[in-house]
C-alpha cells in the first residue's frame, strides 16, 4: 500500500510539472470540522509534496455541490453519501465524476450526552446512570419541555439538516423547533449543557472529536431516517482529468482513516480553531511513511 502511495504521488507529481506556474487547485469546503480537517490536509500535502498552489474556498454544502458542478472550483472532498447529501448528489451527479471515499464509515444522527448524574453512588462504587434517560427518537416528545422543544443544529443546506426536518416530520416532532447555528456555536451549547447536567439534542456525525471528548450517543432511528452510515467521498469537476491529470489521479487515491482525520481534528480543536495549516503539517511530519 505504501509503494503504491509513493508511486501514485511521483506519478502526479511528474504530470505536475507540465502545469502552467500560475495554475491554483481550487477546492471548495464546508464550515465543518471533517470538511476543515480533510481539505487542509489535501492542499497541505499538494503545496508542500506536490509544489501545486492550492486555494480553499469555504461555502454552505448546497453551494459546494452548485460551485463543482459550474466547474467554479475543481473539486470538493466533503461529499457525505450515499445518504445525507443524496439531494445533492441526485440534483448534480450528471454534472461531476465521483471519484469514491476518501474515509469510510461515517455516521449522522441526533446525539445526546451519556455523561453520568454524579461520579459515582454514596459508598457502592457503582457508576451513576445518565442523568439523560433517553435511547431513541420517538423518546422526545416525553421529555420535550426537559429538552425546552429545541434540536439544535447547524447551517441550515447542510445535508443532516435535510435529515433531521424530515425526521422532525416522520416522528412527528411538531412541537420542536430546528435551531440552526454554527457547527462551533452549536458545540459550545452542547458544552455548557454538559458541564451543568441539562437537556439537550444536537445533530452530530461521526467522524468527530466530540465522541472522543464527552461520553455521546445516537438516539436509536427505527424508521432509518439517517440512513445506514455511509462514507465521505471526493467529488471532481467534470474536464478534471483532462486539465489536470496530475492532481486528477492524486484525488481519485487520497484517502485516510478515522484515526487519522481524528488525530487533525482534535489538534485544530485544542487550538481553537486556529492554524489548520499548521495541523494538517503536524500530521504530514508524523505520518510521512502514508505519504
Amino acid at each position: 500500500m505504501i509503494k503504491k502511495i509513493i508511486f501514485i504521488l511521483l506519478m502526479s507529481f511528474l504530470q505536475i510539472n507540465l502545469f502552467a506556474a500560475d495554475k491554483v487547485v481550487k477546492i471548495g469546503y464546508a464550515d465543518w470540522s471533517s470538511s476543515i480537517a480533510t481539505s487542509y490536509t489535501v492542499k497541505a500535502i499538494m503545496e508542500e509534496k506536490m509544489g501545486v498552489r492550492c486555494r480553499l474556498i469555504e461555502m454552505p454544502a448546497d453551494e459546494m455541490w452548485k460551485s463543482v458542478a459550474e466547474g467554479r472550483v475543481d473539486a470538493i472532498l466533503s461529499a457525505w453519501l450515499p445518504d445525507t447529501h443524496e439531494k445533492y448528489y441526485n440534483e448534480y451527479k450528471n454534472a461531476v465524476v465521483n471519484l469514491g471515499a476518501n474515509l469510510k464509515g461515517t455516521r449522522i444522527g441526533l446525539v445526546v450526552p451519556q455523561v453520568p448524574a454524579g461520579r459515582f453512588t454514596t459508598g457502592t462504587g457503582i457508576q451513576n446512570k445518565p442523568y439523560m434517560n433517553i435511547d431513541s427518537i420517538p423518546e422526545l416528545k416525553q421529555y420535550k419541555t426537559k429538552l425546552k422543544r429545541r434540536i439544535i443544529g447547524i447551517d441550515p443546506e447542510a445535508g443532516i439538516m435535510l435529515k433531521t426536518r424530515r425526521a422532525i416530520e416522520e416522528y412527528n416532532l411538531d412541537s420542536f423547533r430546528l435551531t440552526s447555528i454554527s457547527e462551533q456555536n452549536m458545540l459550545n451549547e452542547l458544552e455548557r449543557a454538559i458541564r451543568y447536567k441539562q437537556w439537550i439534542v444536537v445533530t452530530g456525525w461521526e467522524p468527530h472529536w466530540i465522541f472522543a471528548r464527552w461520553d455521546l450517543k445516537f438516539l436509536d432511528d427505527p424508521k432509518n431516517v439517517y440512513g445506514d452510515g455511509g462514507y465521505i467521498a471526493t467529488v471532481a469537476r467534470k474536464g478534471l482529468k483532462d486539465d489536470m491529470p496530475g492532481i486528477y489521479n492524486f484525488l481519485d487515491n487520497f484517502n485516510w482513516q478515522k484515526d487519522d482525520i481524528g488525530q487533525v481534528m482534535m489538534w485544530i480543536h485544542q487550538d481553537r480553531g486556529n492554524f489548520p495549516y499548521e495541523k494538517a503539517l503536524r500530521w504530514i511530519k508524523a505520518n510521512e511513511n502514508k505519504i
